[in-house]
């Protein structure tokens, strides 16, 4: 007989560890299953060199616990890896959640039973979970894609991939080391490598726009103000378009402010540091005019930095608007262009192969000692195909989602009932501040179950009508936008055969919380509810 609870969560990440903590409050039993053997999700299995969030370490965490935030003092602006991996493990001992979570334990299904309004999950070491509600908190950036460059299994030397780093770490010191990506794991790696390496051939095809963080320990000044305006910043956090206060947005339209004005905004911006330069302007991801104010700016910051001029063109993207791909914020990483040990290796128009000794790239082979992937993950939908989740009538989601990613406000999908997404696609997620936009989900998952209750309600699902109008709805506003002229992980163009469809609701997170309240408010208007009584 399957373990019978009121919850199962999928995952330990920031998303599981606050749906488990809510499910107690709400009187529930529930259990989070886990993969890894420790909590932490991303913050987990990301410990490739340089791992650190693009966000200022204390607007990347929960706020939901005052007593919480009080208590945990952040070292630096921009925490690295091992201390948001320490964060979450406080907090997982804090709350007590341990004893409910099934560590080392993976997911293979999901099964709704339409009779019973229960949802059976079964692991892979045969353990089976009968559950009311299920929760998927499985993370956006969380299922690695899959190393499709021919001859990859054929290299003799050392292979790393930035998505499974050894936990021990590993030594490069005078090492021959090739790495292949430039995504924000690169940049990331590729800067905190380059003093160590003997030498270090980087593989681009497409190169990022990055900005700099500016990061250093925690500023006094900035922990005081922050916690002196706690609640107001916290509130500021919620109704920011991206969920991050130091990204203060301006009302400015790039077009209509004169050159030198401009470009002494930029400059503030620039010195500010971060994401802060990406709301300088109302329009610049909305106009190819006023975008391409933004694009020269940084352009022009990467021509003065890389003194090989002919280096420095490639490194600046000309095939997609800035910001249409998430920003990389980096520590110095076109610095590393200027190191004798460093090459940059394009291959934009190149075809590339793995050989035993290195990489070959056209004609020409590269020999190394170590080889480094960095080729990003399969995003929003990867960790949710890897189950096999069946709502109504033994439904594949995987089959639901053939033609790409269907749900209602990102939260639920028609004919899945009880199954909660967690930043899923269709929600500001991947374009926000993910810990801004996880308590906001969990809150109204919470609050949806607090009030099926009151309801004597069992089952909640959307409707096929409300999912059609809200994927109509996505589409509308990113196409407004810029974002779809970009062949990014937004829109899955990362995976080979991947639906093209733009996965992250593009219209800011104080709207989509607006719009989430709303529909909670007319009494879950876009979702069917129902009771086994009534049946």
């Amino acid at each position: 007989m399957p373990q019978s609870l009121d919850m199962v969560i999928v995952g330990a990440g920031f998303s599981g560890l606050y749906m488990l903590h809510r499910a107690r409050g709400l009187g529930l039993s529930a259990c989070v299953v886990e993969a890894a053997d420790g909590v932490g999700g991303t913050w987990y299995w990301n410990r490739y060199p340089g791992a650190r969030v693009d966000v200022e370490s204390h607007e990347y965490s929960y706020s939901f616990s005052p007593e919480l935030e009080a208590e945990w003092k952040w070292s630096e602006r921009y925490a690295a890896q091992p201390e948001l991996l320490r964060y979450l493990n406080h907090v997982a001992d804090r709350f007590d959640l341990r004893r409910d979570i099934r560590f080392e334990t993976r997911v293979t299904s999901a099964v709704f039973d339409e009779a019973a309004n229960r949802w059976t999950v079964t692991t892979h070491r045969g353990d089976r979970i009968s559950a009311r509600y299920c929760v998927m908190a499985t993370g956006c950036l969380s299922a690695p894609k899959k190393i499709d460059i021919p001859g990859a299994d054929s290299f003799k030397g050392e292979v790393y991939n930035t998505t499974n780093w050894p936990e021990a770490g590993v030594d490069f010191t005078g090492k021959r080391v090739g790495i292949i990506g430039t995504g924000s794991s690169a940049v990331q790696t590729i800067t905190e490598i380059a003093p160590h390496v003997g030498s270090l051939h980087i593989f681009q095809r497409t190169p990022s726009f990055s900005v700099p963080a500016h990061n250093g320990p925690a500023d006094p000044e900035a922990v005081r103000n922050w916690r002196e305006n706690r609640e107001a910043n916290r509130q500021a956090g919620r109704e920011n378009p991206i969920g991050i206060v130091a990204a203060v947005f301006s009302d400015k339209l790039a077009v209509e402010t004169p050159a030198e004005e401009r470009n002494r905004i930029y400059e503030e911006r620039w010195a500010k540091g971060g994401f802060a330069i990406g709301g300088a302007f109302a329009d610049t991801m909305m106009t190819k005019e006023a975008n391409d104010t933004l694009a020269g700016f940084v352009a022009d910051k990467v021509r003065a930095v890389v003194k090989d001029t002919a280096i420095a063109e490639k490194l600046i993207p000309r095939t997609y608007p800035i910001g249409t791909k998430r920003f990389c914020v980096d520590t110095g990483y076109f610095q590393v262009f200027n190191q004798p040990n460093v090459t940059l290796v394009d291959i934009a128009n190149a075809s590339v192969t793995v050989t035993p000794k290195g990489v070959k790239s056209g004609d020409t082979e590269y020999e190394f000692d170590c080889l480094i992937f960095a080729l990003g993950f399969d995003a929003m939908t990867g960790a949710l195909s890897k189950i096999d989740i069946r709502g109504r009538d033994g439904m594949a989601l995987k089959d639901k989602w053939g033609s790409g990613p269907r749900t209602y406000l990102g939260l639920m999908v028609s004919g899945f009932p009880n199954l909660f997404l967690v930043t899923g696609p269709g929600s500001p997620s991947v374009l926000s501040n993910m810990v801004v936009s996880i308590e906001q989900h969990i809150d109204w998952i919470s609050d949806c179950i607090a009030a099926l209750g009151q309801r004597q309600m069992d089952a909640i699902e959307a409707t096929p009508e409300a999912e059609q109008g809200w994927v109509a709805h996505v589409n509308e506003v990113a196409n407004m936008t810029l974002y779809p002229q970009a062949n990014s992980w937004y829109v899955g163009a990362n995976v080979p055969g991947k639906p093209r469809v733009f996965m992250p609701y593009p219209g800011g997170v104080g709207i989509y919380r607006q719009l989430c309240d709303a529909a909670a408010a007319k009494g879950y208007e876009g979702f069917a509810l129902t009771s086994s009584a009534q049946r």
